[in-house]
């Protein structure tokens, strides 16, 4: 009879059992690998705070930086300064040549010695009077102006540097939209389109239509068009003891020094060509005629305004305006003029009225301190 059963078929092979001759298949994973750093493993210490462990260390800590604290403290005592709040000298001071006393609340200082105050007069004093202040290549262009005068009493010889500074107060220069209000490829020298400065960062003072042509500020952006433009004389010492001189000037300077070596690098001789750009509102009393190859904004050496083109991250901040780094300021009754200009409210945009920068709402302090300390309180005090 005949075998009925079928062959044997390849699955069934005893070969095909042999585990040698399976395939290997490998599973996904996205498991990290199994090493003490991937799987958090590593070996830690996690100390136990106790008073026996804490109280040592707090002491040790205070020993170092104590006397550092007290090395601090006693090189800010050695600045001396004086400040003098003018906000309302323009409506509150006598008309020149009348003086009369600054309130005693809106004046403060600190000086080394005071033996001499008995002899002259420390109360500070102020004055106002109209005068044309004068612009232009040739000082042809006349802005009426408010000046103040103001006169103190420095009773104690400062070494240089002696620094001078404005201060604000209630001004946020840190506002998200007030902040990036510029542009920087047009301060660096660019000869940026209106298209271009119309669709960036200068909004909402961006462009103006002259005779149907549409034209970029110069510079554009509410920073520049905000700078801070009153004008401070260098002081005038008067009646100068033991000469025959009658007043002498000591000369302080805001062309070099008073900006960081970095502001000028951001800074460049534009390419405009003058008739295709256009006056910011602020600035138009001082170029009334716009912009021309002989009297146009030198930014590159402008330190003023690269000084206030650093904003300051507070509401209350103090600028640099000018110094001497080479002579002592000596005890004695001193006169600074300081020229108002119509510096306003700035607007911003829809759904924001202003930054509050108006005069009466501004406290400005004129600013002496000398020493190497005061270096660091210019970059303390903001830019």
């Amino acid at each position: 009879m005949a075998d009925t059963n079928p062959p044997l078929g390849h699955d069934d092979s005893i070969s095909s059992q042999d585990p040698a001759n399976q395939k290997s298949t490998k599973t996904k994973s996205r498991r990290p690998a199994n090493t003490a750093f991937r799987q958090q493993r590593l070996k830690a210490w996690q100390p136990i705070l106790t008073p026996k462990t804490v109280l040592p260390l707090f002491f040790a800590v205070g020993i170092i930086f104590a006397p550092i604290g007290g090395l601090l403290i006693y090189s800010s005592s050695l600045v001396q300064e004086l400040i003098i709040d003018y906000s309302n000298c323009y409506t509150d001071a006598p008309i020149y040549p009348a003086f009369g006393d600054v309130p005693t609340t809106l004046v403060s200082s600190h000086f080394k010695s005071n033996a001499n105050s008995s002899t002259s007069d420390t109360t500070a004093q102020w004055s106002r009077q109209q005068i044309n202040a004068t612009y232009g290549p040739t000082n042809s262009i006349l802005v009426p102006t408010w000046q103040c005068s103001l006169r103190f009493y420095i009773p104690s010889s400062m070494s240089p540097p002696v620094l001078f500074y404005y201060q604000l107060t209630n001004f946020y220069q840190n506002h998200r939209r007030y902040v990036k209000s510029f542009d920087s490829d047009q301060l660096s020298g660019t000869a940026v389109t209106a298209k271009t400065i119309s669709g960036g960062d200068c909004a909402p003072l961006t462009t103006s239509t002259v005779n149907g042509v549409e034209k970029p500020y110069y510079p554009c952006g509410i920073v520049a068009n905000s700078v801070f433009n009153d004008t401070f004389s260098s002081p005038v010492l008067l009646n100068v003891p033991g000469s025959n001189v009658a007043n002498q000037t000591y000369v302080m300077t805001n062309t070099t020094g008073i900006s960081w070596a970095s502001d000028k690098d951001l800074y460049g001789e534009s390419k405009y060509n003058w008739s295709d750009v256009v006056v910011p509102p602020n600035w138009i009393e001082r170029y009334p005629d716009g912009y021309s190859n002989e009297y146009h904004p030198d930014l590159v050496n402008d330190a003023p305004f690269q000084v206030w083109m650093r904003t300051a991250g507070l509401p209350t901040f103090s600028k640099l305006a000018q110094r001497n780094d080479s002579e002592t300021l000596v005890a004695g009754n001193y006169q600074v003029d300081i020229n108002h200009q119509n510096w306003v409210t700035i607007p911003i945009c829809p759904g924001i009225t202003s930054i509050q920068a108006p005069r009466q709402l501004a406290a400005m302090e004129a600013i002496m301190s000398p020493s190497p300390e005061a270096e660091k309180l210019n970059d303390e005090r903001g830019p």
